[in-house]
């Protein structure tokens, strides 16, 4: 069986590994445009200087030679020819039994007026863009960065510049009434908005950029908010999201297998367009090479919603629902250097914020994702443990019981 796998992602590389355990002499091939296999959660660390591009990868260094893999670097796929099981790069055409597109997400920019005729625009979403943003912010004329976005990526760029050491700290600026609005809840928010301003940054929030404007040779010069003012701006990072990168399948769509209409073809990670996080993406190629395999394996998308954090010392966790309804619960904590809440909806956890703190963070998401209901469990949310699930039955033999929905 020949299996190709265009991609090197969290997708990619979970599938390649899956399949190379599942079946040891099967034939396998990565093509990636990327000529590196690197974390995209790390691009601020390079970008900081903290880390180079060996110390942002995720895999061993022998990765592919010791599972016995075929990776094709730095090499873009033009073409897939579904009918004849072929796949295009160039003048190349590698057959495939089994095809597993993984090609990731790439950032979406808003249709914000003149943002398409000017230069010194980048989104941060792959390498070659961090590799851009550190070249370009180290250039001594570039003295006002704006970032549009204060999500997890705007942070993440702006972040990387702070620790990089440029002497103009970026200006962020969102619709948004607070910095991080999807992820986590005002508390939490402010924590981090209040330790990038001690580090320089500025924001603007509750605002929009309507306007780009660029000078005689097409360079960003500044841009226009809804409110009338106008910024300086000679380096722009858009963070305002991502889309699907499905261009070498553009009707293609995954059943609960991965699998598309195409015979032998399958979906895994971002290019699904059913979640953007990592451990998502990597349960997804995992299913999809048990699919590949022959072994049936239905994605169930228990992961829910996770996102992650950790700027200036502070490392936040939230898992499934950020914002609570009508008629939920909250119960909340905060001390020093920790925040911890959980929002509750007849007595389950349906979503949970760690900050400070989070060595409880997979306790939590097992419990969201099984709906235990904690109020039958203990009568205190913080007191809750595994423990509390165990009891006797007739026969005197230890049994767990989750208390369900």
């Amino acid at each position: 069986m020949k299996h190709v796998i265009i991609g090197a992602g969290a997708a990619g590389i979970a599938a390649a590994r899956t399949i190379r355990r599942l079946d040891k002499t099967a034939e396998i091939t990565v093509i990636s445009a990327d000529d590196a296999v690197y974390s995209r959660c790390m691009l601020d660390k390079f970008i900081g200087g903290a880390r180079d591009v060996a110390e942002i990868g995720f895999v061993p260094p022998d990765f592919f030679e010791a599972n016995r893999i075929e990776w094709s670097g730095g090499v873009a796929v033009d073409s897939v020819d579904t009918a004849a099981k072929r796949v295009f790069c160039g003048n190349k055409a590698v057959s495939y039994d089994r095809l597993l597109v993984a090609t990731g997400a790439k950032s979406a920019f808003p249709p914000i007026d003149g943002l398409e005729s000017v230069s010194r625009v980048y989104g941060l979403r792959d390498l070659s863009d961090a590799v851009a943003i550190r070249k370009k912010a180290a250039d001594a004329e570039h003295k006002h960065v704006v970032i549009i976005g204060a999500g997890l990526v705007g942070l993440d760029a702006a972040y990387g510049l702070v620790q990089m050491g440029i002497k103009s700290k970026p200006l962020l600026i969102d619709s948004a009434a607070e910095v991080l609005s999807a992820c986590f809840d005002e508390t939490a928010a402010k924590a981090y908005r209040a330790k990038f301003e001690e580090n320089g940054c500025q924001f603007r929030l509750n605002s929009r950029v309507e306007k780009i404007c660029g000078n005689s040779t097409g360079d960003v010069m500044s841009v226009v908010l809804d409110c009338g003012d106008e910024l300086p701006c000679d380096l722009l990072i858009v963070a305002t999201g991502v889309r699907p990168e499905n261009a070498l399948l553009p009707n293609a769509a995954v059943n609960q297998y991965l699998a598309t209409q195409y015979d032998g073809v399958y979906i895994a990670g971002d290019a699904t367009g059913l979640s953007e996080s990592w451990p998502a993406a990597v349960e997804q190629g995992e299913v999809a090479a048990h699919n590949m395999c022959g072994i049936q394996t239905a994605y169930d998308a228990v992961l829910m919603q996770k996102n992650t954090a950790h700027f200036f010392g502070i490392a936040s966790m939230s898992v499934g629902e950020v914002t609570p309804k009508a008629g939920d619960t909250i119960e909340a904590r905060q001390d020093r250097g920790r925040y911890q809440k959980v929002i509750l909806r007849g007595g389950v956890p349906v979503g949970v914020l760690l900050q400070g703190d989070i060595s409880r963070g997979g306790f939590w998401q097992q419990l969201i994702a099984n709906k235990v209901n904690i109020a039958a469990l203990s009568d205190s949310v913080w007191k809750t443990s595994f423990a509390d699930g165990y009891a006797l039955d007739e026969s005197g033999e230890y049994v767990w019981q989750l208390p369900a929905m």
